[in-house]
């Protein structure tokens, strides 16, 4: 570990940044983290991280079929990733979450970082 680099002994204990999260917080926020490790439902989610964007085009653009896609779109809206606002006939999706987006943003720019790095 880095000098000066604090190690967190429990990830649940007040020394974390902001609230302590109770336990079933934590599984929770696994949970999250579990839903997004899906490389599909990761995809999907960041096929809405700016846009509003209907099943059809989601299947379109991840050559997903729109049933598997619709699978997924709902485990996505039970865990609050996404929400979904209808238009007409069509059901449009969109991250749920400022902070949802903000921590896929800055994913997205870490790992596109490293890859400019190494090709450099």
């Amino acid at each position: 570990m880095p000098k000066g680099v604090p190690v967190l002994k429990n990830p649940a204990s007040p020394t974390v940044t902001g609230p302590r999260l109770g336990e079933d917080e934590v599984v929770e926020l696994a949970e999250v983290f579990r839903l997004m490790s899906d490389p599909t439902r990761l995809g999907i989610i960041l096929t809405c991280l700016h846009q509003q964007v209907s099943v059809g085009e989601m299947a379109s653009k991840l050559k997903l079929s729109p049933s598997l896609v619709s699978h997924h779109l709902r485990l996505l809206r039970a865990a609050r990733l996404l929400q979904a606002q209808r238009q007409g006939r069509q059901v449009f999706y969109l991250v749920a979450d400022e902070h949802i987006r903000a921590v896929l943003t800055d994913m997205v720019d870490h790992v596109a970082e490293e890859r400019e790095i190494e090709g450099e």
